[in-house]
């Protein structure tokens, strides 16, 4: 398996952590649902550095070359990630949880809850 992770540094461009936010609400979740090959995505931030990214889980069968949805956090933000990585997994485990993904993140809660 690998692991890709990708930051952004927000600090060059009129985009925030709430505007971003509302672009996966929007639209920025769903087209990933579709990926063959991905195990996991999930986006993170950070609002003390003013940094935004994603964190991609992949099968390492994988095609990573393979069409992808547009990357619009580039488009929105303006410019590539500030930082980006693949690495290999070493090893995952799962902890005990209701079995269902529940809590979606903060950019699927109502607008003024998130913090």
């Amino acid at each position: 398996m690998k692991a890709t992770i990708s930051w952004w540094d927000l600090s060059g461009s009129d985009q925030t952590i709430d505007s971003l936010r509302v672009y996966l609400r929007d639209e920025g979740v769903d087209p990933w649902a579709e990926i063959h090959g991905l195990r996991l995505k999930f986006w993170i931030s950070d609002r003390q550095t003013n940094r935004w990214g994603a964190v991609m889980l992949w099968d390492s069968t994988a095609d990573l070359t393979a069409p992808m949805p547009p990357n619009r956090a580039t488009e929105l933000i303006g410019y590539p990630p500030t930082d980006r990585m693949m690495t290999d997994i070493e090893a995952i485990v799962e902890g005990v949880h209701s079995g269902q993904l529940v809590d979606r993140g903060l950019a699927f809660e109502p607008i003024g809850k998130s913090s």
